[in-house]
């Protein structure tokens, strides 16, 4: 097993998730061709990309100032359905699920795309979706934990386009919450597979190394990115996503 290489693509995906999100479809990959079986590369994954998340979130503190009881609680939503969602992974088989996983992808980059427009023809109409109910975000928070915690390609893209609508149409702030959930989805996920002894340490620490510091990088740089521009990246990257996430099933 090349460490380094992991270390590496840590580095990369860590950047990446703390940015936008998808940096999994980089180590996921990596880690099926170290040898390491399907569960035990998404255990170790899991693991391996909480810290990375950990630090895009303290990059982000700003953007998360004075929100920390309205984000804790998401927080909770999104580990309870990630845990369930990793024990799903450990009990039933996954062919089925990861037929969908792009159709969810390109369902929230397009989501992502119209979401500006989604919410000017709304507000037109009087109903502004930032100002619904917090229990309105308590099913979808599940959901997206649920996915992150089974498979979790994507998550980020994922909880953009549900934050940028449900949460705070400012894509900064939306994906100042979104490193923070992210990374509660996979530690909470990655509690369930150290439990089941589904996790590589040695391939967990050098991915995780790399992350944390990926998370450093990628948090401050994704910060002076105007909204128009983050959206087309975070699009791009999901569509990118996507694609592969077809070529592999």
């Amino acid at each position: 097993m090349d460490l380094l290489l992991l270390l590496g693509a840590g580095v990369v995906a860590g950047a990446v998730n703390s940015a936008i999100g998808s940096g999994t479809l980089l180590t996921y990959p990596l880690l099926l061709a170290a040898g390491l079986p399907p569960v035990v590369a998404n255990g170790t994954n899991a693991l391996g990309m909480a810290p990375g998340s950990a630090f895009g979130a303290w990059g982000y503190r700003r953007e998360l100032a004075g929100r920390g009881r309205q984000v804790v609680g998401m927080a909770v939503l999104v580990g309870v359905g990630a845990l369930a969602g990793a024990s799903l992974v450990l009990a039933l088989p996954s062919d089925v699920f990861e037929s969908v996983v792009p159709w969810l992808i390109v369902a929230a980059c397009v989501l992502a795309l119209v979401q500006p427009h989604l919410v000017r023809a709304l507000r037109r109409r009087g109903v502004d979706p930032t100002a619904l109910p917090r229990r309105a975000l308590v099913p979808v928070l599940l959901a997206i934990g649920v996915y992150a915690g089974y498979f979790g390609a994507a998550q980020g893209i994922i909880l953009i386009a549900a934050l940028g609508s449900l949460y705070d149409t400012d894509l900064q702030y939306s994906n100042a919450a979104k490193n923070v959930l992210q990374g509660v989805a996979n530690a909470a996920a990655a509690v369930a597979f150290v439990v089941a002894g589904a996790v590589s340490w040695p391939a967990a620490i050098a991915v995780g190394v790399g992350t944390a510091f990926g998370g450093m990088v990628g948090a401050p740089f994704a910060r002076r990115l105007p909204d128009p521009v983050l959206r087309g990246v975070i699009v791009t990257v999901g569509l990118v996503a996507a694609v592969v996430s077809i070529v592999r099933y």
